[in-house]
């Protein structure tokens, strides 16, 4: 039928093995590169506030331009990636996106500033949208859960570094030095990820293939004929909507009364990124213990939980929700983003992992924004309420459509 004898005899680098090693640190530095400047204006919203004289919801679009160019492109860019390989692909979107970063800061008002970040979010989408798809094309099926858990385990490390950097750079000197002194970590990034990542094994890109099989059209509609697919995607929608807002805005909540907490302070928030580096490897051995889909409704519990406990008039107790609320996401996704190319038809794996993507950052769009207005409109009980409202009908369509799966598991043979 044409196939490639590599795509039938590779089984995948396994855990210990130095290609295996590094793969993950390649991505690990990859998703750092992406998730470092996607995110680092969320740090300074207050002061671009501020600054340019607009109100929250108006500010956060800086955020919500870039997500939104990513989720439009994660489904071309896994068209790409199936033209030209995987790993070509994510390295031009992450060299780009480091321009278009370090361009960024230099934005004469805000609507130059969301023009760039919308095209920075365009060019991100390479690495959502292939990563997986290249992971569970490369490692062994038995790792495949552990390994897009270290993945994810990678971004949170992204996320946490460009808020971190932005804040306390963006404190005292600006916001728009913050924003420029991520993209630099960035760019430092992406030279290690393309010096570290290995050539595909597990995949031979389009151009080196015949043309008897399905065609692009066909790869990505397939998944879309499955409800369990359509339910993985809404697990992204619905719980980024909700980390998102939630990370937007209880900036602008413990600045103002009754909590008054100096800038510099609620920076530093922004460490609980750190339950989601422990909880997304974590998540994605419970998996293959235990089974994807209670893992993922005990993470989803997990978030709504540490939601409700941010309803708290008390800072330390709202950041101790912040921290339960941020390990039960990351352990969600971990599990719901593996889940989707894991499960997805045959050739198809690319565009299922793509498709999440989009759910999950047009949710990030979204939600990022309209929670803005519920916050700046009602009492922070009723955007807390929102959050949760969010949580309980994703929990409720992974228990309608997920049970039904045999057991979630990743399979035991290779």
């Amino acid at each position: 039928m044409g196939a490639d004898p590599l795509v039938v005899t590779f089984t995948g680098h396994t855990p210990g093995s130095a290609a295996y090693r590094r793969l993950i640190v390649g991505l690990f530095f990859a998703g750092i590169a992406t998730f470092a400047q996607l995110y680092s204006p969320q740090a300074v919203l207050p002061q671009l506030s501020a600054d340019l004289a607009i109100p929250p919801a108006t500010a956060a679009l800086a955020v919500s331009a870039a997500t939104l160019g990513l989720a439009a492109a994660v489904i071309p860019w896994s068209m790409v990636a199936d033209r030209i390989g995987r790993v070509p692909a994510m390295a031009i979107g992450v060299i780009a996106a480091t321009v278009m970063g370090l361009l960024t800061p230099f934005s004469a008002g805000m609507e130059m500033l969301l023009v760039l970040r919308l095209l920075e979010g365009i060019a991100l989408g390479a690495v959502p949208a292939v990563a997986l798809a290249y992971l569970s094309e490369e490692v062994s099926a038995r790792s495949a859960a552990a390994a897009a858990g270290s993945y994810i385990a990678g971004t949170t490390v992204g996320g946490l570094l460009g808020r971190v950097v932005s804040g306390v750079a963006g404190e005292q000197f600006g916001w728009r030095v913050g924003i420029w002194v991520v993209a630099g970590v960035c760019g430092l990034a992406a030279a290690l990820f393309l010096w570290l990542t290995p050539r595909a094994q597990g995949f031979v890109p389009g151009r080196f293939r015949d043309s008897t099989g399905p065609g692009m059209l066909t790869r990505l509609l397939a998944p879309m004929r499955s409800p369990r697919q359509l339910v993985l995607y809404l697990q992204g929608f619905l719980l980024m909507g909700a980390f998102v807002a939630v990370y937007n805005y209880l900036g602008f909540h413990l600045v103002a009364p009754p909590f008054g907490l100096p800038t510099w302070l609620v920076t530093l928030l922004f460490l609980a990124y750190l339950a989601g580096t422990a909880s997304s490897p974590s998540a994605g051995r419970l998996a293959s213990r235990f089974g994807r889909y209670q893992v993922l409704l005990c993470s989803i519990a997990v978030m709504a939980i540490g939601a409700a406990i941010m309803l708290a008039p008390v800072a330390p107790l709202v950041v101790v929700g912040l921290l339960i609320f941020t390990a039960g996401f990351f352990a969600a996704h971990a599990v719901a983003s593996g889940w989707a190319p894991a499960e997805s038809p045959p050739g198809s794996r690319a565009q299922a992992s793509s498709l999440y993507y989009f759910g999950y950052y047009a949710g990030s769009s979204l939600f990022g924004w309209a929670l803005g207005i519920v916050f700046g409109e009602a009492a922070w009980a009723w955007f807390v309420a929102a959050i949760v409202a969010m949580c309980v009908v994703s929990g409720a369509g992974a228990a309608i459509a997920l049970r039904s799966a045999p057991t979630g598991r990743v399979p035991q043979n290779v």
